[in-house]
């Protein structure tokens, strides 16, 4: 599966500043997706974060993160058109280095199994190559009536 951000944003429930994933490049049946955050020197949180050395902030590197598992969760059980909302369990991340504006941010989350409802994913971010953060994230997902 691959989508582009008119894709995701009929899948995900997110919309600027908040949308987090802007393509998705390749998913293998919820086992594993990598995905594309384009950072932009336009964002809000660059006003304070920090005015004078613009630092994405690691808490929206793990929002972006847990987009894409969410996508990955959203693949494997195929449900195109319906609402839905999930959230985040569980999250252990590090963070390597810096993510700035102009940086193209690589996202590979796995799908490790599941545990109390969750699907536990490990994921890890990078740029130009480069890995800037790993976490571990668990995300619950509940489709909604129409």
């Amino acid at each position: 599966m691959e989508l582009d951000a008119h894709q995701v944003r009929k899948i995900l429930p997110h919309r600027a500043p908040f949308l987090m994933v802007d393509q998705v490049l390749e998913s293998t049946s919820g086992q594993k997706l990598t995905a594309v955050k384009n950072v932009s020197v336009n964002e809000p949180h660059f006003i304070g974060h920090f005015p004078d050395q613009k630092v994405m902030p690691g808490v929206l590197i793990v929002e972006a993160m847990t987009q894409a598992a969410f996508l990955c969760v959203h693949d494997a059980q195929g449900q195109d058109g319906k609402r839905c909302k999930y959230s985040l369990k569980t999250a252990e991340a590090k963070f390597l280095r810096p993510v700035m504006p102009g940086d193209r941010l690589h996202i590979e989350v796995r799908f490790v199994g599941l545990s109390g409802g969750q699907a536990a994913f490990e994921s890890d971010a990078f740029v130009d190559g480069a890995l800037v953060s790993n976490a571990r994230i668990g995300v619950k997902v509940e489709y909604l009536s129409n």
